[in-house]
């Protein structure tokens, strides 16, 4: 809801010339109230898809997380793109380009419905019994606790998510202004372009979820990182071409190693930390991520790329990205078909129950003393 106010109200601002210093000041204070959505939603949708999955298919049911925002940015790319091709640039200008702020309205009143139909998830529910019955005077965690008790799980969700994100910003946001202002490409080519790419990428998101679930998710991660660190500068002198294909193949090579995070990270993350705290921790370390190292992606290549005139400066920036989350994954456990920490078993059918149960019983009379 807060995501959709804000971006409808940007859409409402009178221009700098109507209302002068108060149209930046307006929309300094719509992108906060967009970023404060962000900030909590990333968190708790993982959360809630990590939960409610069965612990055998909890990475493939996360990665539609992943599919579902790229789904986004591929249906606003496409409506720019449309505009841009359609409308007189005076006409875009003038009124066009508020016209998706706009769409926001009727999509809030869908997303408000769906929120208003869901329940809290079988763990946190189970949590909160175990919690009346066992804690009832226990004080709640601080923020100050769990950065002082969670700084190890902390510190390894901030290295996935810069990983992730640095990736993620570079694809999404930089490369566009890339394509445009430093290659010299129409802005109509290069979003076309981004936008192929992503379409391409949703269902390998879905691939790599699935495969997660089957081969873990240490090794795909390990992959994309060690992918950045080989394939970067490959990637970028591809697209430093300005061939039209070689772009699209450098792009390509980008947009695939993405997907080893972007079909893993929904899974990975919220297994890193405890139920009666992973919603809290997983948002404060996914955004002290993002707000230190992902979301300054663009801004921070840009200025590299204008004050050294390197144009493989990006390239770097993601082998930085690359060692750092490769180190991370070193020191993750395997989560892939395990219960979430501080939770039951998740299974789907009661003969997986009956299974897992007689598994249990098995492995206590193995250890059993005689």
């Amino acid at each position: 809801i807060m995501m959709s106010i804000g971006t409808f109200c940007i859409g409402l601002i009178p221009s700098y010339a109507s209302i002068g210093i108060t149209a930046p000041i307006l929309l300094f204070a719509a992108r906060l109230l967009q970023g404060f959505s962000t900030g909590g939603e990333y968190g708790g949708a993982a959360t809630f898809i990590a939960e409610y999955s069965t612990d055998k298919r909890r990475g493939f049911m996360g990665s539609f997380l992943e599919f579902g925002t790229l789904a986004g940015y591929l249906l606003g790319a496409s409506l720019v793109t449309a505009m841009i091709a359609f409308l007189p640039h005076q006409t875009m200008m003038d009124w066009g380009w508020r016209v998706p702020f706009f769409l926001a309205a009727p999509l809030g009143l869908f997303g408000l419905y769906i929120r208003l139909k869901l329940e809290e998830t079988p763990a946190f529910k189970d949590h909160m019994d175990k919690r009346e019955e066992l804690e009832h005077n226990k004080p709640r965690v601080s923020v100050w606790q769990m950065l002082r008790d969670q700084h190890k799980p902390l510190l390894k969700c901030i290295g996935l998510v810069l990983l992730f994100n640095v990736s993620n910003y570079m694809l999404t946001a930089y490369m566009p202004s890339y394509l445009t202002g430093v290659l010299g490409m129409s802005e109509l080519s290069g979003l076309m372009l981004v936008m192929v790419i992503m379409f391409i990428m949703m269902p390998l998101t879905l691939m790599w979820g699935y495969f997660t679930d089957r081969i873990g998710r240490r090794p795909v991660i390990g992959l994309g990182a060690l992918g950045l660190i080989l394939l970067a500068i490959p990637s970028f002198m591809l697209i430093g071409t300005g061939n039209m294909l070689l772009v699209f193949a450098g792009l390509a090579v980008l947009g695939l190693l993405h997907t080893c995070f972007s079909g893993t990270m929904p899974a990975t993350l919220p297994a890193l930390f405890v139920t009666d705290i992973r919603y809290s921790a997983l948002a404060i370390g996914f955004n002290l991520s993002v707000s230190l190292f992902g979301g300054t992606t663009p801004l921070i290549t840009a200025w590299l790329v204008d004050t050294t005139h390197n144009t493989m400066m990006p390239a770097y920036y993601m082998m930085g990205a690359g060692v750092i989350g490769l180190i991370t994954v070193l020191t993750l456990s395997e989560t892939a078909r395990k219960p979430l920490k501080g939770s039951s078993p998740a299974v789907a059918t009661e003969a997986e129950a009956h299974r897992l149960i007689d598994k249990l019983r098995k492995r206590k009379a193995k250890h059993k003393p005689a």
